[in-house]
């Protein structure tokens, strides 16, 4: 009966201190597909643009000097001087100009005038890792916190956008945008 007892304890614990099956996790929901939610100049008018007049601001604007009491806002670093301010923000438009390169590159995004972004031309993804490039550079002329290296890269940046807007976007006839 011992031995009986014994064997009913050792299967009662053994039972207890078992764990459930570990359940299955459930799939990780699948990654939305890369799709447009904007034309090119929308995207450009909403991410780049102004992240280049926060870049273009450090020309002028020294991002580090806190503002004194009563100063009137000025230039577009001032406009967020209280949300992520200062040499932050200026790395992090640095930063949104280099991912901005991803977002031209999106299969079945059209210009403002319907015609697909030319993604098939070289020119074209040379122009968007030329943004890359220099949105790369600007983010380290902010890290320094160096005014001089600011103007310096102001004009790398100016470059890489115009290289593009020279061939696709500056056109007499907006319905001729994205046609070299």
């Amino acid at each position: 009966m011992r031995i009986g007892s014994a064997v009913a304890a050792m299967v009662l614990v053994g039972a207890c201190g078992s764990s459930p099956a570990d359940p299955v996790p459930a799939p990780a929901p699948a990654l939305p597909a890369p799709q447009p939610h904007a034309t090119l100049a929308q995207m450009m008018r909403g991410i780049p643009f102004p992240a280049s007049n926060i870049i273009f601001d450090t020309q002028s604007e020294d991002p580090g000097v806190p503002k004194k009491a009563g100063d009137t806002a000025r230039g577009a670093t001032a406009s967020f001087s209280s949300v992520y301010g200062g040499w932050q923000a200026v790395e992090n438009n640095a930063l949104a100009i280099a991912e901005t390169a991803n977002l031209l590159i999106v299969p079945g995004r059209v210009c403002e005038n319907g015609r697909p972004v030319p993604l098939d031309r070289e020119d074209f993804r040379k122009f968007a890792a030329g943004l890359v490039d220099a949105g790369n550079a600007a983010y380290k002329a902010a890290q320094s916190k160096n005014l001089d290296a600011m103007v310096e890269v102001s004009g790398t940046v100016s470059d890489a956008c115009a290289a593009c807007h020279e061939v696709y976007r500056d056109k007499d006839d907006p319905k001729a945008r994205c046609i070299p």
